[in-house]
């Protein structure tokens, strides 16, 4: 009988609220995620229900990771192969509006020397991707924006003469439009400067009728590399740099946070995915993490990066 009073007293209490059950522990994460050192230049999609994530890795190809919380990632193998070598920096598209199919924007060795970008094509995102040819010669890390009005736009990184950011109006997702690339950023700041004179990594927002080209500055390969952003009107410019830039940077124990892509997370929130050097020293050891990034009330872009710490996840 005392055992059934005992029982039913707490059954009252929790009912009065005069106890509560323990919560549940929140989610968090904890940069890198993914527990290698040399993965870098990331790009993710989503694309039912499910995050897809492809970076430089092996300069042969390009491998596919899967997640249903871009914390948690599973390795599942290669995805395109490009016997030329050279392999970086996958830009991969979904044309939700058309055919359907995903194209990889890839930038690999040109025969004979130098760099290109071409494109394959796949029905899947976990490819094989076919190879559709190349799009640019001299040229580096390139990214396809879609605007509103179903217009195509790749923005890429030519290297003749410096790092200079063009964007190509397109006629669909496999062929230039009839019109010259335009020159849209190039290294003119002192933090773009710091390691060489690089602008690089162009990845493309819009919001609210505002165009945030955020881009990567300074050498790849040092710790000082970071991100910054320049706004439009048009996303062919001209476009104006942000003067908080660069808005990731160096600091801690965080070094060379740069070449991202951006993601809505599962929460609604967007994240920003990309890579930091694993330290000060100059090289190529890097690793990939996410972070998240957000506007305030006039439009200003604001990122953290963090490495080592639990922080709430998506």
């Amino acid at each position: 009988m005392k055992m059934l009073l005992n029982r039913l007293c707490l059954i009252w209490l929790f009912a009065a609220g005069s106890l509560a059950l323990p919560a549940a522990p929140a989610k968090t994460y904890r940069n890198p995620i993914i527990d290698a050192i040399g993965p870098a230049d990331p790009t993710v999609i989503s694309y039912q229900g499910k995050y897809y994530l492809y970076p430089t890795w092996d300069s042969r190809g390009y491998d596919v990771f899967i997640s249903d919380d871009l914390v948690h990632w599973t390795r599942k193998g290669r995805c395109y192969s490009d016997a030329r070598g050279g392999v970086w920096a996958p830009d991969v598209f979904h044309n939700r509006k058309g055919d359907g199919h995903f194209y990889l924007y890839y930038t690999a060795n040109k025969p004979g020397g130098g760099k290109l970008v071409g494109v394959a094509v796949s029905d899947s995102p976990l490819g094989p991707f076919t190879d559709k040819g190349t799009l640019k010669t001299d040229a580096i890390d390139a990214h396809m924006f879609q605007d509103d009005d179903g217009k195509f736009y790749l923005y890429y990184v030519h290297l003749a003469g410096g790092f200079k950011i063009m964007v190509q109006p397109m006629k669909d997702t496999l062929t230039p439009a009839e019109v010259p690339p335009k020159e849209v950023i190039r290294p003119t700041e002192p933090w773009e400067k710091r390691k060489g004179e690089v602008t690089e990594g162009p990845w493309m927002l819009k919001r609210q009728d505002v165009y945030y080209l955020m881009y990567s500055g300074s050498g790849a390969d040092g710790p000082d590399y970071g991100i910054g952003y320049a706004t439009a009107r048009s996303p062919l410019g001209p476009f104006v740099k942000h003067p908080g830039n660069p808005i990731a940077h160096r600091g801690g124990n965080v070094f060379g946070p740069g070449h991202h892509c951006v993601v809505e997370g599962p929460d609604g929130r967007l994240w920003m995915v990309y890579h930091q050097q694993n330290s000060e020293k100059i090289g190529w050891n890097r690793f990939l993490a996410i972070d998240p990034l957000w506007f305030d009330e006039k439009g200003v872009i604001h990122v953290k990066t963090t490495r080592g710490t639990d922080e709430p996840a998506p």
